[in-house]
């Protein structure tokens, strides 16, 4: 029988950023009644990086976000608000605030597959860099009749390295060189103009591009620059090769001595068993289904464990690769439930040690410290994911110890293909430690809710 051993009496350090999303709340508030804000807010998302915002017509489509579509004329003045169109990107960071995030701006230009755009070079990297500083004055500063939301993370450009199977890349049509010449440029001025905020990139497709990495960061640290964040992507069928990346990106802060301050974030990732022909079909099916939410629980609770900071799921807006929600009715998927159960660890605030002794279980576990009232919450989640399909129910002994003595409600929660995060049972538990037999379907997550009464 797998075993899994919760000590809570053995703090870790603090819960960590790991149910970020990529995009924002979708639907109507006013007109319709079919809107996902609410199931956002629940949840607890913290940020929302607008990355690919401009596919959905919902977000205002072809007008919103990219630089090229608020900054429509590159020969116009820069400093001139007329030559900026803000009205739909200003929607879209709105609907972030509105459900008590914070946008994660992407600065540069969606994926284009077919007709390019946004992803050539642009004619003036300064001039690039002075409109994107104009971008931030209006969001933080008021620009423009603009907003003072005060956001955090201002990402330049998205997956330099990308190439498609017959080579061509999607998001870059220059040579290496000229982005790395982009980036520093822009790095150099908002850096300059923000030196409070975090100034970071490029969202490359993996850390393990080994000779990318080494063009854009030897020639940061030539010019005197660092990262304030390392942002990067991962699509795998396995959740703990995402340790994997943060060690490798952890060494390559390291090689450059900025290991100590420079956050490594994970800003997409999803199930990818394969991108081409039936791996890929299997996929997009996977991530809408309970293997998908499984996958998510499990990613999760290694990144908790990493040297990861922040992961942000790809993707929340209405379309294939959203596992979150449904893409007509915008109601929770089965993916959805593993967010709303990793926020209630997230704001307990203190990870505990977790171990199994099987390694298709994943499992985090938090607590908080007593109220005023002298009351305390502690909980886990915890998932059978294996990529094998045909793997047999377990049962598992779950061990807790470490407990405050004294009374209190344990309350399990099922996530399976009959219950979306279903109260299972509950129970009074009076003794510090105790133990107790879960059945584990494959691909059930179960979240366990301990509150001191």
């Amino acid at each position: 029988m797998s075993e899994i051993r919760l000590d809570y009496s053995a703090p870790r350090g603090s819960m960590k950023i790991m149910h970020a999303v990529n995009n924002a709340p979708a639907g109507s508030t006013v007109r319709r009644a079919m809107n996902n804000y609410e199931a956002f807010r629940v949840a607890g998302i913290p940020y929302m990086r607008n990355h690919d915002a401009s596919f959905y017509s919902g977000y205002c489509g072809e007008h919103a976000v990219d630089v090229h579509r608020i900054f429509r004329n590159f020969d116009a003045d820069e400093c001139d608000p007329a030559s900026y169109d803000f009205e739909m990107t200003d929607r879209y960071v709105k609907s972030v605030a509105d459900v008590g995030g914070e946008t994660f701006y992407r600065l540069g230009s969606a994926i284009e597959h077919d007709k390019k755009e946004g992803t050539f070079p642009p004619k003036d990297f300064g001039k690039w860099a002075r409109i994107c500083e104009h971008i931030i004055r209006h969001y933080n500063e008021g620009w423009a009749d603009g907003y003072h939301y005060g956001l955090t993370y201002w990402e330049i450009w998205n997956e330099p390295d990308c190439r498609n199977a017959d080579g061509s890349n999607p998001c870059w049509q220059g040579t290496d060189e000229q982005f790395v010449e982009l980036y520093l440029t822009a790095h150099r001025h908002l850096k300059a103009c923000f030196p409070h905020l975090k100034i970071g990139g490029p969202a490359f497709c993996s850390t393990w591009n080994d000779a990318y990495n080494k063009k854009l960061f030897s020639a940061m640290k030539a010019a005197g620059l660092k990262p304030d964040f390392f942002s990067f992507h991962g699509y795998r069928n396995n959740p703990r090769t995402f340790h994997d990346d943060g060690e490798k990106a952890y060494a390559v802060m390291k090689e450059y001595g900025w290991e100590a301050d420079t956050e490594l974030i994970l800003n997409e990732w999803n199930y990818v068993r394969g991108w081409l022909g039936d791996d890929y079909v299997y996929s997009i099916r996977t991530i809408k289904g309970l293997k998908g939410s499984s996958f998510i629980a499990g990613t999760m609770a290694v990144g908790q464990d990493s040297r990861l900071t922040m992961m942000m799921y790809y993707d929340a807006r209405p379309c294939g690769w959203n596992g979150m929600f449904d893409t007509t009715f915008l109601t929770p998927l089965k993916g959805y439930y593993p967010f709303y159960m990793y926020n209630q660890l997230y704001r307990m605030g203190t990870e505990v040690t977790a171990e199994t002794d099987d390694d298709t279980l994943y499992v985090t576990a938090a607590k908080t410290a007593k109220t005023a009232k002298g009351e305390g919450k502690a909980g886990f989640m915890a998932t059978y994911y294996t990529d094998n399909d045909t793997a047999p129910a377990k049962e598992v002994t779950l061990s807790l110890s470490g407990l405050t003595a004294g009374d209190k409600c344990v309350s399990y929660y099922l996530l399976d293909e009959q219950n979306d995060m279903t109260l299972y049972r509950t129970e009074r538990v009076t003794a510090d430690n105790f133990t107790v037999t879960l059945n584990f379907g494959l691909y059930s997550t179960w979240f366990v809710k301990i509150e001191e009464q």
